[in-house]
C-alpha cells in the first residue's frame, strides 16, 4: 500500500483538524501548529551541526515534544477521540535542568547580547525567536479560556530559555566572545 502526499483535500483553502473539523488555513489552531512545526524544522538544522551526542539526543528529543504539541495544537478537543501524547512536567524540568547545568560554566550575564557569536549559535538564537513566536500564537489561540494546555505554553517558555542559554553555551565552547549590546546614548 503506498501513501499519497497529495490528497487535493486543502485545494480551497481548508485542512482538517485531529477530529474531522475543517478549518481555514489561516486559522489561529494552524498558524499555532504550523509554527511548532517550524521550529521543529529549525532544530533540525541546529541537530544536523551538532557534533557531541548527548546534545543529538537532546535536541531530538526537544523535536519529540514539539511533535506532542503539534499534535495536541492540531486536534479538536471537542471531536477528537484520539488518545494524544501530552506534555508532562518532567519535560519542562529537563529544559530547566540543562539550563542550570550549562549556567553553572558559563559567565554570569551582566548585559544584554546580540545574536550571534558563531554559525550554530546564530541559528539557536533564530529558534530562539520562531519558539517565542510559536509561544505567542498558542497564548493567542487559547487566551485566558481555562481550556488552555498550561503546560504547552509553559514548555515553550522555558524552551526559549533554553535555546538562548544554548547558544550562549556554544560560544562559550567554542572560545567565542559574545557581542554585548552596547546602546548609543
Amino acid at each position: 500500500m503506498t501513501f499519497k502526499i497529495y490528497t487535493k483535500t486543502g485545494d480551497r483553502g481548508l485542512t482538517s483538524l485531529i477530529g474531522g473539523t475543517r478549518v481555514l488555513k489561516s486559522h489561529i489552531r494552524i498558524e499555532s501548529y504550523g509554527t511548532v512545526d517550524e521550529l521543529n524544522s529549525y532544530l533540525g538544522v541546529i541537530r544536523d551541526q551538532v557534533s557531541d551526542e548527548a546534545r543529538i539526543q537532546l535536541i531530538s528529543e526537544i523535536q519529540d515534544r514539539l511533535f506532542t504539541i503539534g499534535s495536541v495544537l492540531a486536534s479538536d478537543p471537542t471531536k477528537s477521540k484520539m488518545i494524544l501524547p501530552d506534555i508532562e512536567m518532567k519535560d519542562i524540568e529537563l529544559l530547566e535542568s540543562e539550563i542550570d547545568r550549562m549556567n553553572e560554566v558559563l559567565p554570569e550575564l551582566k548585559s544584554f547580547i546580540l545574536p550571534g557569536g558563531n554559525l550554530l549559535a546564530s541559528h539557536c538564537h533564530v529558534a530562539r525567536c520562531i519558539c517565542r513566536r510559536a509561544e505567542r500564537m498558542v497564548v493567542l489561540l487559547f487566551g485566558e479560556s481555562e481550556d488552555a494546555p498550561d503546560l504547552v505554553i509553559t514548555y515553550l517558555n522555558r524552551l526559549s530559555d533554553f535555546l538562548f542559554v544554548l547558544s550562549r553555551m556554544i560560544v562559550y565552547e567554542n572560545k567565542g566572545e559574545e557581542v554585548l549590546w552596547r546602546p548609543r546614548i
